[in-house]
Parts: structure tokens; C-alpha cells; sequence
């Protein structure tokens, strides 16, 4: 799980990183075919932007949830299944809180680095991919009914 989450929340930093650098938000490149436009924004809000003026407790509830991950799930995990998804999870949760701690316009209230975006979908980022995944594969498990021990 340390390996995936340590591993997941540095690609998620390097590529925020990237797009801050690199991209320029008025002339977003196309890549695929047009399938996908690297378009750069500041998200003060959580998925889709909803809870735009909720960004502190956005901000609480994703510190309170990486410390239930840490301290409830890391220390249950018994397959290595599990621990990647519980890693794949934290890298999400934390990619993005580390974001609404150190980037303006403050603590608790910075806004997270978006910039993968899919026609007519909301523009996202690496630990958006990890969260989305995470749950993704949670609900093909429970509808396939498979045991949810160390999940």
C-alpha cells in the first residue's frame, strides 16, 4: 500500500507540476485525435467543481480521510490486491489535499491542479484517475460479491 501511495501521489505532484510549467491555459494542445485537450485550471471545488464555496470542508473531510486510510485501512490490509487499491485511494485523497494545503490562495483553501480533459466531461487530474479507479473496481467486486476482507 506505502509503495502504490507514496509511488501514485508523486506522479499525481510531477504532473501537476508539469501542467502548471508547461501548459498554457489559452491554447490548450490536443492530443489523440482531439479526444483529449490538456486544458489548465484551478479547482476551488470538488468533482465536476461542485462545492466551490465548501473548500475548507472539502479541505477537512479529505485530511480526515487520509488519516482513516493510514490508521483504519492501511493496518487491515491482508492481500495485495488490496493494498494497491487502498494505496490507489490514498494517492488520490492525499494528491489533492496536498494541493488545497500549499497552493493559493491558502491553506485549506487552495485550489487543486486540473488539467485532463475528455469531451463533454469534467477536466481532471492523476489523483482523480487513482479515486475514480479505486472505486471502479470496489463496485465491479461487490457486484461480482467478492469478499471485501483487507478491501
Amino acid at each position: 500500500m506505502a509503495v502504490v501511495a507514496v509511488s501514485g501521489l508523486a506522479l499525481d505532484q510531477w504532473t501537476k507540476h508539469l501542467a502548471v510549467t508547461h501548459l498554457d491555459p489559452a491554447n490548450p494542445p490536443r492530443l489523440l485525435g482531439g479526444v483529449l485537450r490538456l486544458r489548465l485550471i484551478r479547482n476551488p471545488g470538488a468533482a465536476f467543481s461542485l462545492g466551490e464555496g465548501s473548500t475548507v470542508v472539502i479541505s477537512v473531510l479529505a485530511l480526515v480521510a487520509s488519516i482513516v486510510m493510514l490508521t483504519v485501512v492501511a493496518p487491515r490490509v491482508r492481500r495485495f490486491s488490496s493494498g494497491v487499491l487502498a494505496g490507489m485511494a490514498t494517492a488520490g485523497i492525499v494528491g489533492n489535499l496536498v494541493d488545497r494545503l500549499v497552493r493559493p490562495p491558502g491553506f485549506l483553501r487552495g485550489h487543486v491542479i486540473d488539467f485532463f480533459q475528455l469531451p463533454h466531461f469534467a477536466i481532471f487530474n492523476v489523483a482523480d484517475i487513482f479515486i475514480t479507479c479505486t472505486a471502479a473496481v470496489l463496485v465491479v467486486q461487490a457486484l461480482r460479491g467478492e469478499p471485501e476482507e483487507g478491501a
